[in-house]
């Protein structure tokens, strides 16, 4: 029995959980184990309602789960940053969520837009430290609102949590046995005292303890070129939080669309959290019309992070054939030729068929 976090969030987080939540369901069933959902209303309704983000307690009762399922955070009647800083960053710097995982794999059935390139030439996983860097929260404001205003946000890396995100991808490169390459990607020709400790670390660490893996280095800007120009040179990449943060957007595009990308924030020995990287979009709310197949993969990789590799593998294996069927005509909101109901309905049925 696993014990699931379940935040529908806002929008249409709550349509795309439902289709998720429909696909486990079916797939735990087949695979012999049982998940227990426990629904939290963390978001921007409960937020305008009670003036706070996430309640004091929120973060230890996490802690009590083997998993978090997230929907979407984001509601057009609160600031931007406020629900993404109180919510997101929160828990994922608290519970130590210390690494971002963001597969870029393009499925068979979905339409690229990169010419001539096809799912045998993107499949890569992009491992983001999750903690640190700008998104830290260091910096702030001086005589603001005056001609004379002062803004810093302050870049922060530790060798630690440098090393700790550099091993975990050193170890998946090996797990996955594609390539056995991991590119670090940094700016280590201008940003010269935070990637310098990333160069640094990823070397000496490759050398003593994955002599196995070929190492790799390119710039940031490079590395969008090369996505778009030959994305088959990637295996695993490892790169610094805004970096990350950047490129995984530009992933997303190449496989397919935000419909179809999914992300975890990894703590290997704590609890985890999940989500389709699409963002609430408002505006689709209550239309039964937005793509849950993210949302799917998600929890796909839920299931795989719990170890649980036959409910991963059934989940997969039918939003595979969901994708080829014919039936879903597009990844874009409206587009589908499927109501959001009825592409859940499409991928449990594929799994139950299993």
């Amino acid at each position: 029995m696993y014990k699931i976090a379940v935040i529908p969030g806002d929008g249409t987080g709550p349509e795309v959980v439902r289709e998720a939540l429909k696909v486990a369901d079916v797939a735990t069933q087949k695979a012999g184990i049982k998940c227990d959902y426990t629904f939290f209303d963390f978001g921007g309704d409960r937020y305008l309602k009670t003036g706070e983000a996430l309640p004091d307690t929120a973060v230890d009762v996490m802690r009590q789960f083997d998993a978090m399922f997230l929907g979407a955070i984001g509601h057009p009647d609160v600031a931007p940053g406020v629900l993404e800083k109180g919510i997101l960053l929160r828990l994922r710097f608290e519970l130590d969520q210390y690494v971002n995982v963001r597969p870029v794999k393009l499925y068979p059935g979905v339409e690229c837009p990169l010419k001539d390139k096809g799912p045998e030439h993107i499949d890569f996983v992009v491992i983001r430290e999750n903690t640190e860097g700008l998104y830290g929260g260091m910096g702030g404001f001086q005589y603001k609102g005056t001609p004379q205003e002062v803004s810093t946000q302050i870049h922060c890396t530790t060798r630690f949590g440098a090393e700790r995100a550099i091993r975990f991808a050193f170890d998946l490169a090996r797990k996955r046995k594609d390539m056995n390459q991991l590119h670090l990607v940094g700016k280590t020709n201008v940003l010269t005292f935070v990637h310098d400790t990333w160069w640094r670390a990823f070397n000496e660490v490759g050398e003593s303890d994955y002599p196995d893996i070929k190492r790799e280095y390119a710039h940031v800007d490079a590395t969008c070129m090369w996505f778009v120009k030959n994305p088959e040179w990637f295996d695993v990449i490892v790169v610094e939080n805004m970096f990350g943060d950047i490129i995984t957007d530009l992933g997303a595009m190449i496989q397919g669309g935000m419909g179809i990308a999914a992300g975890g924030n990894i703590n290997p020995n704590g609890v985890s959290m999940f989500e389709p990287i699409g963002g609430s979009a408002p505006k689709y709310t209550g239309q039964n019309v937005i793509n849950p197949l993210a949302a799917i993969c998600a929890v796909q990789m839920m299931f795989d992070q719990l170890g649980e590799a036959q409910a991963a593998e059934l989940i997969e294996s039918a939003v595979v054939k969901a994708l080829t069927c014919g039936k879903v005509k597009s990844l874009s909101v409206g587009k589908m030729g499927l109501s959001t109901t009825e592409v859940g309905d499409l991928v449990a049925g594929y799994v139950a068929d299993a």
